[in-house]
């Protein structure tokens, strides 16, 4: 048994690093920096655009929940608000497309007037659109929809007759 003795068993407890982790800690520290450059250098500028998107749908959020507050704004939607009565839009020239004197193009809807459609013709500047466009926009605008001339009361008085 004297033979058996000589032999030693190998050690257990010796620990042997792994040639894979020497190599992957080497590599890693020289590839490690420039992947979180790359990284850095993608995620940064899309967060920075992202906060930029946040603040900006904020501002527009609250501009346009606070915006009744600014009298500035009120007096912008009262005139945008502030058509013609029905009782103004009666008092202008009603005629037929072929008296037209500017041309048969409705500005409104883009369409011809007809010879025998009916038509309104807008005093002052005479052009004119189908009855029902004209009736409609001067409703919401008091400007003609090609030239924007304001449409003043002095057109609506009843003194003055249309021929």
């Amino acid at each position: 048994m004297r033979h058996g003795a000589h032999h030693l068993p190998p050690p257990l407890l010796t620990p042997h690093p792994s040639p894979t982790i020497n190599s992957a800690a080497a590599a890693g520290g020289h590839h490690h920096p420039m992947l979180v450059s790359v990284f850095l250098a993608l995620l940064l500028p899309c967060a920075g655009m992202s906060a930029v998107f946040i603040v900006y749908v904020c501002i527009l959020w609250y501009a346009s929940n606070y915006r009744t507050d600014n009298p500035g704004t009120l007096a912008t939607k009262q005139v945008g608000e502030k058509g013609l009565s029905v009782s103004e839009l009666e008092k202008l020239p009603k005629v037929t497309g072929k008296e037209l004197v500017l041309g048969t193009d409705c500005a409104v809807c883009l369409e011809e007037v007809g010879a025998e459609q009916p038509a309104r013709m807008v005093p002052g500047c005479n052009h004119g659109f189908h009855l029902e466009c004209a009736d409609t926009w001067l409703s919401k605008h008091p400007i003609c929809p090609v030239c924007r001339a304001k449409l003043e009361p002095m057109l609506f008085d009843p003194s003055d007759v249309n021929p």
